[in-house]
């Protein structure tokens, strides 16, 4: 399965995203060259495409999606709506979009040569905007239908005109790539996104943005196991930024945060909480600023409670853990997934206390709150498992979670 010939939808299993364009064109009382009008394209593209003879390419897709209004996702094929799939299914669609955003991403310095006109930079800004959204909101499916459309218009931009703009912005989009393929388990990919995104840096014209790609470059080696080196990295990015105005203590602050969680995974007790305190410090002098977040990094008061739960959860300091969650509820504006993510800590701790009532209504609280996420996430995956065997009779929340996890 290569492309966007994925997933399954209403009208099918397997159907191909030419017939969902072709539906979704019909809904909106479109012909085809109609549909090829709005979306500026040739007729006979459409028709080859609904036909099968010819691929959808990302920036078709989206082009497709602006002119029938209704979201990428569905055209190229979403795991919700209508009834209820198999958790096969579903994994298949998560990471279906991979393909798409490799070849995006392999364009590098060559301009694609595009079915459809790029969007304005005016345009492609606020899109960016609603992908951060969709990030923060761990949507995966829909994230995936339309990130490499963005991408692959972005380095049309930024080849074509060396904008520092149109690379700051690419820079962007290459950062989601990074944050998507690394929490989908696709290694090889995020690191060919964190190379990217550290050369479009070189060129935006934003002393902040090759930090930032330091930041990505750690999470990414912290999910290979590579903590030391992911310390490393953040420490020495964090004493060259500039914390003069508020954009540099946001980018500081977050580095903080993830070089606490490094140390804490090394089990370097009084590091992690000397770097949690830089952080904290941080966070209140942002907030007395309120809180200006032009890279959507929500350095925050609560977002360090949460990593100070973290790191005491990676010290196996559990009494803390519990003590900073006592009476704790992130705030709502904080990402869903982030939130996921502490509910995903607690259930840990709460595991190594033997509370497993409680780990299993915090893991729950996981796949509620951000679902796509919680579903796929290593951490929360092993606390199902050893839920699993610890109950005689599996809680009928539990049975229908592993089967949603597909255990």
């Amino acid at each position: 399965m290569t492309g966007y010939e994925w997933g399954s939808g209403p009208g099918g299993e397997g159907e191909s995203t030419g017939r969902r364009i072709a539906r979704a064109r019909k809904r909106r009382g479109l012909t085809q060259i109609g549909l090829a009008a709005k979306a500026n394209v040739s007729r006979s593209l459409i028709a080859q495409v609904e036909a099968g003879h010819k691929r959808a390419t990302p920036s078709l897709v989206a082009a497709v999606a602006r002119a029938c209004a209704v979201d990428a996702a569905e055209i190229v094929g979403r795991p919700h709506g209508g009834r209820e799939r198999g958790a096969d299914r579903r994994a298949e669609a998560v990471h279906a979009a991979m393909p798409s955003i490799r070849r995006a991403l392999a364009y590098a310095d060559v301009s694609p040569e595009l079915e459809v006109p790029p969007r304005s930079l005016d345009a492609l800004a606020p899109e960016l905007v609603r992908l951060q959204r969709l990030q923060g909101a761990a949507a995966h499916v829909r994230l995936g239908a339309r990130l490499p459309a963005a991408i692959e218009e972005l380095t049309v931009h930024a080849v074509e005109s060396d904008a520092p703009r149109a690379w700051r912005l690419l820079n962007h989009a290459y950062a989601m790539a990074v944050s998507l393929a690394r929490r989908l388990g696709h290694g090889d990919l995020a690191q060919v996104a964190v190379e990217r995104a550290a050369v479009a840096a070189s060129r935006a014209g934003d002393p902040h943005l090759r930090h930032l790609v330091s930041l990505s470059r750690a999470l990414l080696l912290l999910t290979q196991g590579s903590d030391d080196i992911a310390l490393t990295v953040v420490r020495r990015a964090a004493d060259e930024v500039d914390r003069s105005e508020p954009a540099g203590l946001q980018v500081y602050g977050s580095l903080q945060l993830r070089a606490a969680v490094s140390a804490a995974r090394m089990g370097h007790g009084a590091d992690a909480w000397e770097h949690h305190g830089l952080a904290t410090e941080t966070a209140a002098r942002i907030d007395a600023l309120s809180r200006p977040d032009p890279y959507g990094l929500q350095v925050s008061p609560g977002n360090a409670v949460i990593h100070g739960c973290a790191v005491a959860t990676e010290l196996g300091d559990h009494d803390t853990a519990i003590r900073l969650d006592a009476g704790f509820t992130p705030s709502p504006r904080l990402y869903a997934e982030r939130r996921a993510h502490h509910e995903i800590d607690m259930s840990r701790t709460h595991l190594l206390l033997k509370e497993h009532d409680k780990a299993l209504r915090r893991v729950l609280n996981a796949e509620r709150i951000a679902p796509q996420m919680a579903r796929f996430h290593p951490a929360a995956r092993e606390a199902v498992r050893q839920l699993g065997t610890y109950y005689r009779a599996v809680p009928e929340q539990l049975r229908g979670l592993e089967s949603r996890m597909a255990f």
